[in-house]
C-alpha cells in the first residue's frame, strides 16, 4: 500500500474542505457548534453531534439560520472542528450537509472513494495532532462510482485508464474478498472498504489519540448508519 500512496501523491490531488458555493452560503448560515464555542470535546459527543445532525438533514430539519457577520468573524479569530471526517468526491455527499454542520464544524477530506494516500494522512494527522480533533469518521456511500469502475474492471479484466489506475489497485482487495459473498457485490465492497480505511487509520500510532469510526451514507433515505 505504501508504494500506492506515494504514486498517489505524485500524481493525484487531495480534495479537502470542497464544497460548491451554494453550499458554501448555506454552511456559513447556520448554527455552528466550534464559532460559539460549544463544540464537543470527546470522541463519543462528536459521534453523537454528528449524528444528530444527520438526523436532523434526513428529515428536512436543518438548524435555523444564524447571524452570518458575527459567525465569520469568530471564524476568522481560528478553527476549532470537532471531526474529521474522510468521504468521497461525490457531489450528492458533502459531508457539512450531510450532518447538518456549519462552516469551521468539521475537517473534510474528500478523495474519490475515500482512498487514503500521503497527503490524505497528513491531513488527518493535522486535525489530531496540531488541531486536537478527538474522532475521525471515514464515510463511505452506497452506489460509490469508484467502487462501480474497480468491479468493471474485475469482471472485465481490460486495463484501466490513467489515474484511475490507482483507485482500482487499492479498492480492489476489498472487492475480491468479498465478490463470492451472496447479495450486492457492490455494497459488500463498499463496507469492506470502507471498514478497511478505517482499520488503516487506527493502525498507525499517528492517531492513537483520536477515535477512529467507519460509516455508510444511504443517498435513498439520507442516513448515516456506522458500520461494525
Amino acid at each position: 500500500m505504501a508504494s500506492n500512496r506515494r504514486a498517489f501523491l505524485t500524481a493525484t490531488a487531495t480534495v479537502t474542505a470542497t464544497v460548491t458555493a451554494t453550499a458554501v452560503g448555506v454552511l456559513a448560515a447556520v448554527s455552528s457548534p466550534a464559532a460559539a464555542g460549544t463544540a464537543p470535546d470527546t470522541a463519543a459527543a462528536a459521534l453523537d453531534e454528528l449524528l444528530a445532525g444527520n438526523r436532523r438533514y434526513a428529515a428536512g430539519r436543518p438548524r435555523r439560520p444564524r447571524d452570518i457577520a458575527g459567525h465569520r468573524r469568530r471564524l476568522a479569530a481560528g478553527q476549532h472542528p470537532f471531526a474529521v471526517v474522510l468521504g468521497c468526491i461525490d457531489s450528492r455527499v458533502v459531508p457539512e450537509l450531510v450532518f447538518d454542520q456549519g462552516l469551521g464544524d468539521l475537517l473534510c477530506i474528500r478523495t474519490a472513494g475515500q482512498v487514503l494516500d500521503e497527503a490524505v494522512l497528513g491531513s488527518i494527522q493535522y486535525g489530531v495532532a496540531e488541531l486536537r480533533v478527538p474522532l475521525v469518521l471515514v464515510l463511505g456511500h452506497e452506489r460509490c462510482g469508484a467502487v462501480a469502475a474497480t468491479l468493471d474492471h474485475l469482471r472485465s479484466g481490460t486495463p484501466v485508464p490513467g489515474h484511475l489506475e490507482l483507485l482500482v489497485a487499492e479498492i480492489a482487495p476489498a472487492a475480491r474478498r468479498t465478490r463470492a459473498l451472496p447479495g450486492d457485490w457492490a455494497e459488500h465492497t463498499v463496507r469492506a472498504h470502507t471498514a478497511w480505511v478505517r482499520d488503516a487509520i487506527r493502525a498507525d500510532s499517528a492517531f492513537a489519540a483520536a477515535s477512529v469510526v467507519a460509516a455508510r451514507f444511504d443517498l435513498d433515505s439520507g442516513l448515516v448508519s456506522l458500520l461494525p
